[in-house]
């Protein structure tokens, strides 16, 4: 039996993921920061394809948060997979623009709490299983006017997936990232932007935004068996961009 952690795992693409692992029978936990009612209807939702589900609340900028996490994993039994999920931006602007302890944030939940999660994932692994680390189409793309701090952020989990992925390929562990480009979520409502998904869904080659089920989709294959000579690499989920 899969039993998964998911950070961010009650919304958005977190959500999806959830949704769609629970349909392959895994077990899951789900973290989230704040939203309880949120939680709430994953739990259910996920319950409802005959798995076990918890959700735990916490802040993954602070060893207690992610402790928590592991801890409450460790309740349902051995540890198979994380999906390195939650992340945060603010607002969207040029990095002048950008408060310093914005930037410091920024930095904080993007970089340094998902290497974090990623390291006591790969310790609670032991020896197989998989970590999925999602960043963004941002990374390569630096994105300028918009939040140049966060790509930058996103650009350092993608070696940091490159580089773990190669120390612990001997232990059977593989690690892998999912780098989502324009995704319908409401990240960008909450980010002061709300009309960003029409406005930029021409930009992409296939003239879309992508859908947070797109994503999970690439995040179930690349935790199965169908997977298992892929690591230490980012597979894209940009629609071309």
């Amino acid at each position: 039996m899969a039993l998964t952690l998911v950070t961010g795992g009650t919304r958005g693409i977190g959500a999806a993921v959830a949704a769609r692992l629970a349909a392959e029978g895994h077990d899951l936990v789900l973290g989230y920061h704040r939203d309880a009612a949120s939680a709430a209807a994953t739990v259910a939702a996920v319950e409802a394809h005959g798995v076990r589900c918890v959700a735990v609340p916490g802040d993954l900028t602070t060893d207690a948060g992610i402790a928590a996490l592991f801890a409450a994993a460790a309740e349902l039994g051995e540890l198979t997979g994380v999906v390195n999920n939650a992340g945060a931006t603010y607002r969207f602007a040029p990095l002048a623009d950008t408060p310093a302890d914005e930037v410091r944030r920024t930095i904080d939940v993007n970089l340094t709490a998902p290497i974090l999660v990623a390291r006591a994932a790969v310790t609670a692994l032991g020896r197989g299983g998989v970590v999925v680390n999602i960043t963004s189409g941002a990374a390569t793309l630096g994105s300028p006017g918009e939040y140049v701090h966060y790509a930058a952020a996103k650009a350092g989990l993608d070696l940091v997936t490159r580089g773990l992925g190669l120390e612990v390929a001997e232990r059977g562990i593989r690690v892998v990232a999912v780098a989502p480009g324009l995704i319908a979520t409401d990240l960008h409502a909450t980010t002061g932007d709300p009309e960003r998904v029409e406005r930029m869904a021409p930009q992409i080659p296939l003239g879309r935004a992508g859908q947070p089920e797109e994503v999970a989709e690439a995040v179930a294959w690349l935790m199965s068996e169908q997977a298992s000579y892929v690591t230490a690499t980012t597979l894209r989920v940009a629609g071309g961009r």
